[in-house]
């Protein structure tokens, strides 16, 4: 019997992670892997499956042993995760197969995976199985056509541990009949919506309820009213059951903004359990809006249309959360006070802003390429301060405006993030002590501690005052909310903290530029020579080594690895000057004992042992991870000894005499 291990690997933190408000309510991800486990129930009985998600779970090597095949979905923003996963089953020989949207795209690029299964795909998975087990599987699968959803089986959430996360998620529909220039789905999914039918919605919200998970269940439909026929069809049966159950599932989604013209719709969402719908509005300018090829997001005649749209949903006891973009052909510099300006009136507290990336193989990135104004592939973080292409405004000023925008809407004080909630409940529809079929009266225990450690957290420290005036009006004009209220400000504190860390990296990547500009000019100009200069210069890099280690150590160590390559880049620029000094320094040694001294192999040979010693105490102020690149330097130095004393014919061997073991 087949041991099958289906591992999702680790997400960066990031605004959709909610890494810092998990920890509120003793949860460690914020949803399950939901593609990873629509696949688990593809397999045939005769599987034994495995299911480590390293968001919740680290990645074994019992689990290593175990298996006798590694499976992995993954997206772009996982890709340094995967290529860890690939590395340690290639040490295990456990043969890995690689799917998702990552490899989808990127396949051509992904070293050691030994099969890839593309796209979609229910259609040909059984089909790769078999030639699997038959030793005759080939490197590549790709799915010929999009599948019948129909027939997609319940995903497996019994192989996971539902209290480990904050949500669970399901899938009713694929495809979004938008084609926006810089999104992948319609690439990846198609513009012609498939959804299941209402008897497969019921069936996995049974699974859900049975297996005893109660909370937020998202829809992670990139479009949910993307087929609006089959959506208005499928919320009267959801509606039934929640009401059979008393709400059990508070229902979440994605939407365009459309769904504001459609009151029906709106209604049976309303009537169906959900309270919050994501919005992709991504800017209030209709001119950048038309240029990304998103007019739905813009109607002829009417002002303010995204405005009101985000009001008319918000009126029906639905939060907005949204998402926006900075960066896009036709942005001016107005655009950053606009979005703060947008994002205050429209009281959306869950804003995610993002700079324009270009994702491969979308319209935009195509474009781009052939504009020739395409600089790297994107990382798929969409809150990493990154650009991957030439903008049309001045690099630096969106960069310093999109900083400015994320330290406005989430302020150390959370001061503006506080009267975004309160303009939201004034929106909210009187529905007495229920909202949305919802009881926020009713406060379970893991709320209750929720609730004991946001009032610790947040009220002592900096965002205590407006923390403090956002509980107090929220007790005397919406009591029924204050579940709801103590909800967003836990999140709150989560986009704050977040915020603050993608800022810093940016900082710190800043600096780290700054001090080696300095450290060269410092070094152009220093007017001493001999063992006096190596002295000076080794003064230096000890303490630039100290204040920027410790600048990097304020860095949450969840967020270090965004500072990593910089760090390390800084680490061998600043060590190799060092090393260069010493060998120039070694040069002139060399030269003078060769023509002066009648013992210069004895003062040759102790000049080495005192390099050596100098080499290795320098090399004890990096930090450990940081050293392998400095290990090349010092090798490189060592050859370049060793042909110097070559060349003189001083019979001494250098080799790893300089390294720090």
């Amino acid at each position: 019997m087949p041991n099958a291990l289906l591992i999702y690997p680790e997400f960066p933190p990031s605004y959709w992670g909610a890494h810092f408000a998990l920890e509120f309510v003793g949860k460690r991800s914020s949803m399950p892997p939901l593609g990873l486990l629509t696949v688990a129930a593809l397999f045939p009985d005769h599987y034994d499956l495995r299911v480590i998600d390293m968001n919740v779970d680290s990645l074994s090597e019992i689990d290593l042993d175990w298996a006798d095949y590694a499976f992995t979905s993954t997206m772009i923003v996982q890709k340094d995760s995967l290529t860890e996963v690939i590395q340690r089953c290639r040490q295990k020989e456990v043969k890995i197969i690689a799917g998702g949207p990552h490899p989808t795209s990127f396949y051509s690029e992904i070293e050691g995976v030994d099969h890839f299964i593309l796209d979609e795909v229910e259609d040909f998975f059984l089909d790769f199985l078999l030639d699997l087990e038959n030793g005759q599987a080939q490197q590549i699968y790709r799915a010929t056509s999009k599948p019948d959803v129909t027939k997609t089986p319940l995903p497996r959430y019994d192989l996971i541990d539902l209290e480990a996360y904050g949500s669970m998620a399901l899938q009713f529909s694929r495809g979004c009949p938008f084609d926006c220039e810089f999104c992948d789905i319609t690439k990846l999914f198609g513009r012609v919506p498939r959804t299941k039918t209402s008897t497969q919605m019921i069936d996995e919200l049974s699974l859900l309820y049975r297996l005893g998970w109660r909370g937020p269940v998202f829809l992670v439909d990139d479009n949910f009213i993307g087929n609006k026929r089959d959506a208005m069809r499928m919320l009267p049966p959801v509606a039934e059951w929640q009401k059979a159950r008393g709400f059990p599932f508070r229902l979440y989604t994605e939407a365009s903004v459309n769904l504001a013209e459609l009151e029906p719709l709106l209604e049976a969402m309303v009537e169906a359990g959900f309270n919050m719908t994501f919005l992709g509005i991504e800017t209030p300018n209709p001119e950048a809006l038309l240029k990304t090829k998103k007019k739905q997001n813009t109607k002829s005649g009417t002002d303010n249309y995204l405005l009101s749209a985000v009001e008319k949903i918000q009126s029906k006891g639905m939060e907005v959360t949204a998402g926006f973009i900075l960066g896009l052909d036709g942005d001016t510099k107005d655009a950053f006070d606009n979005q703060i300006q947008f994002v205050q009136e429209a009281g959306i507290p869950t804003a995610m802003i993002g700079l324009l990336t270009a994702l491969k193989g979308t319209d935009l990135y195509h474009r781009l390429q052939s504009e020739g104004r395409l600089r790297e592939e994107s990382t798929g973080n969409n809150v990493s301060i990154t650009l991957n292409f030439e903008t049309e405004m001045d690099r630096q000023t969106l960069v310093d405006g999109y900083k400015r925008v994320l330290s406005t809407l989430y302020d150390p004080t959370l001061k503006n993030y506080f009267n975004r909630c309160l303009k939201l409940f004034e929106r909210y529809p009187d529905r007495g002590r229920t909202l949305n079929g919802y009881r926020w009266g009713k406060i379970r225990k893991v709320e209750f501690k929720a609730v004991l450690r946001s009032l610790r957290r947040q009220l002592f420290s900096k965002q205590g005052p407006a923390y403090l005036r956002f509980i107090l009006k929220v007790l005397q004009d919406y009591p029924s909310l204050f579940p709801e209220a103590i909800r967003l400000a836990i999140m709150g504190y989560h986009f704050e903290k977040t915020t603050s860390q993608q800022i810093a990296i940016d900082d710190f990547k800043n600096s780290l530029e700054t001090e080696m500009g300095g450290f060269r000019y410092w070094l152009e100009r220093l007017a001493h020579s001999g063992s006096d200069r190596l002295q000076t210069v080794g003064s230096q890099i000890r303490q630039l080594l100290t204040q920027t280690q410790r600048e990097y150590q304020q860095i949450h160590i969840d967020f270090r690895h965004g500072v990593e390559d910089a760090f390390s880049t800084f680490h061998q620029h600043i060590f190799g000057q060092y090393l260069e000094e010493e060998f120039e320094n070694f040069k002139q040694m060399l030269t003078k004992q060769v023509h002066q001294s009648s013992d210069g192999l004895a003062e040759v040979r102790t000049y080495l042992d005192r390099l050596a010693i100098r080499i290795q105490k320098q090399q004890k102020h990096l930090q450990v991870d940081f050293r392998r690149g400095i290990d090349e330097l010092i090798r490189t130095l060592e050859v370049s000894i060793q042909d110097t004393l070559n060349k003189a014919s001083v019979p001494l061997t250098v080799n790893g005499r300089l390294s720090l073991n």
